[in-house]
């Protein structure tokens, strides 16, 4: 097990210690500079009062977020699937069609012998 470091970052001005492996402290970096900055945006549309609040909903927004790109790359997914079955199907014709296009082209030659 990768022994815990502790990382601090920053959420609207105010520091959070954090425990995170060394290794994933970029990843967690980078997160919490896009999650500050979500709670910012929320924070000047002025709407919204309270650090919990404004992270409740940064958190809401992401997880939306979250999951329309899931099922987009879901759809994605899906569609190339039947893309490349398509294509399968296609070269399996072609290969049957010259395969036996050969074929013929042997037996004729037997036949002319």
């Amino acid at each position: 097990m990768e022994e815990q470091e502790v990382a601090t970052i920053q959420l609207l001005g105010k520091e959070y210690r954090v425990a995170c492996p060394e290794t994933d402290q970029p990843g967690l970096y980078a997160a919490a500079y896009y999650l500050d900055g979500r709670m910012k945006e929320i924070r000047e549309r002025g709407k919204i009062l309270g650090s919990e609040r404004i992270a409740v909903m940064a958190a809401l927004n992401i997880a939306h977020e979250l999951l329309q790109y899931k099922a987009q790359t879901e759809q994605n997914t899906q569609m190339v699937s039947r893309q490349i079955q398509a294509l399968h199907e296609k070269i399996g014709a072609a290969l049957s069609k010259d395969l036996g296009r050969d074929l013929g082209k042997d037996l004729g030659k037997e036949q002319q012998a």
